[in-house]
């Protein structure tokens, strides 16, 4: 599985790009949110990709960013009927933070204003993925929409941690908010999530 490359923008679209890797040249598909992060073509890069293997071709999808390709690969293996074409829609059409945002309020219509996604296929994603992406997405997406302090960044970054690990939001947001009171303002994410999992142990 070939997982990033690493190598000089030769050739950038808004849907593809070519990266040359010690003399070998790679095709890749790519969403536009990835476009908007791209160095200018001749300087080094490096993209994460995912390898999709068909019966007529090998397709190398990248990404910019983990969240990117994190998103990608959870819709094209768990909703049915999505596939890396959609998925590349979607990232297109909305960053992963607003998405998972969409699908945890449950949003189909903003869901289905994406390119290639009609109402049904919108219902479909809100159902099969509101339990992969749950509260923590409703959280990410509603501290998304303020500008936060790096204190409160760190804070917002550790209840996500917290939430992920299976804790309730409230719940994560207080221990959180101790722990960050007891280590003092030096603490980092790791500290806090630590901590958190202690007193909350």
């Amino acid at each position: 599985m070939i997982t990033f490359l690493q190598g000089q923008l030769v050739e950038a679209l808004p849907t593809q790009v070519i990266v040359d890797v010690q003399g070998v040249g790679y095709d890749l598909l790519i969403p536009l949110s990835s476009y908007d992060k791209l160095p200018k073509p001749g300087q080094p890069v490096k993209i994460l990709t995912h390898l999709a293997i068909r019966e007529d071709a090998h397709v190398l999808y990248g990404f910019m960013t983990a969240s990117e390709r994190e998103l990608f690969r959870l819709l094209i293996d768990t909703v049915s009927g999505i596939g890396p074409k959609i998925a590349l829609n979607i990232l297109s059409g909305m960053n992963p933070v607003a998405f998972r945002g969409a699908v945890a309020s449950g949003d189909v219509k903003a869901l289905s204003s994406i390119s290639g996604v009609g109402k049904k296929t919108a219902e479909r994603i809100v159902v099969e993925l509101k339990d992969k992406v749950g509260a923590a997405g409703a959280w990410e997406a509603a501290s998304a929409q303020r500008a936060l302090s790096p204190d409160d960044q760190k804070i917002n970054d550790a209840v996500l941690a917290l939430m992920a690990l299976g804790f309730k939001q409230i719940e994560a947001h207080d221990t959180v908010r101790a722990a960050a009171a007891m280590l003092g303002p030096q603490a980092n994410v790791e500290d806090l999530v630590r901590a958190s999992l202690k007193k909350g142990a």
